[in-house]
């Protein structure tokens, strides 16, 4: 009977549209971000592991860490994607890398975290890579009771003003928190390697918000922990968004309304509500953006103009831009 079959046929249809429905990532929410898929023009300078990215908002500029044997260490892009230029001088073992515009300058500030002769040290560059100020001792392993000694600092945010707020411990000795004046001398230091409030296990990225708050990614607590960027005191932390997998990047969207997260073992970005002045409270995810499997995304950056994100991912061995919808 016809009829019979049309009814059976419509029946499994929606049964497959509503399965569908559900298990579609966008239920619910819009999607915030695209892939450039234009972006970088020529994918194959990215010879290495490409660990870290900043972009310079203010030139439009893209710069890129990247690691391993006879590579380019440092490659710098345009917002469009052609490669301009590349360089190699005094650094090891990138890990983070952060661009800070002045009125009058731009710098290039990276985390070396190798074991040779230039590692352990947070280094200041000018944009043609040339060498201003080297924080730490080079190829030297720090203790936690020496401010200025870094054992494998992984990430770097300078403020304006010369403020610098390091994580000091991408797996070393050191699991801490430091903020230096811009003459280098400490302000305030805070952590020890623990679970407990104001502790951390592997702190690995760190940014600084419009309302006087350090946000760190405490990796291996699977956590985000905020500060008074003032005192240091705890403000509070967030961990329930990271129960499959710790935070590893922590950046604002350029209106401040957004954290993105990268999670590197589920190839995810995490977009978490920011909170306003006030009560920390507990995270809210607002959106994901799934990543392909083993792309691995280590720790991204967001253009403070157009509000685009670029991911730096080991697996894949590039960096990716996402636009905002």
């Amino acid at each position: 009977d016809l009829t019979a079959k049309g009814y059976l046929f419509l029946f499994l249809y929606f049964q497959v549209l509503k399965a569908f429905d559900y298990s579609s990532p966008w239920k619910g929410q819009q999607q915030m971000y695209k892939l450039d898929i234009g972006w970088p023009k020529i994918p194959e300078y990215f010879t290495g592991q490409t660990f870290c990215v900043a972009v310079d908002s203010l030139h439009r500029l893209v710069y890129v860490g990247q690691r391993g044997d006879n590579v380019p260490k440092v490659l710098v892009f345009s917002e469009e994607g052609y490669f301009l230029y590349s360089w190699n001088n005094t650094v090891e073992m990138p890990h983070g890398i952060f661009v800070l515009n002045t009125a009058t300058d731009s710098s290039v500030w990276i985390t070396d975290v190798g074991t040779g002769k230039y590692g352990h040290t947070v280094k200041q560059y000018s944009p043609s890579g040339k060498l201003i100020q080297v924080l730490g001792t080079p190829g030297n392993a720090g203790s936690s009771l020496i401010p200025l000694q870094f054992d494998q600092p992984a990430e770097v945010f300078v403020e304006e003003s010369g403020d610098i707020y390091v994580v000091d411990g991408d797996g070393g000795m050191n699991n801490r928190l430091l903020k230096l004046s811009n003459d280098y001398k400490e302000i305030w230091l805070t952590g020890t390697n623990g679970t407990g409030i104001g502790q951390f296990k592997i702190p690995h990225s760190v940014t600084v918000d419009p309302f006087g708050r350090v946000w760190v990614a405490d990796r291996d607590n699977k956590r985000i922990q905020v500060f008074d960027k003032v005192t240091g005191e705890w403000l509070g932390s967030w961990s329930s968004c990271f129960l499959e997998d710790g935070p590893y990047s922590v950046r604002f969207t350029a209106n401040y309304k957004y954290l993105i997260v990268a999670q590197l073992n589920i190839n995810r970005l995490a977009i978490l509500a920011a909170p306003p002045v006030g009560s920390i409270g507990d995270c809210i995810m607002v959106n994901t953006v799934q990543l392909a499997d083993e792309t691995k995304p280590h720790l991204v950056d967001v253009d403070m103009k157009s509000g685009a994100v670029y991911v730096a991912e080991i697996g894949a061995q590039q960096v990716q831009k996402y636009i905002p919808l």
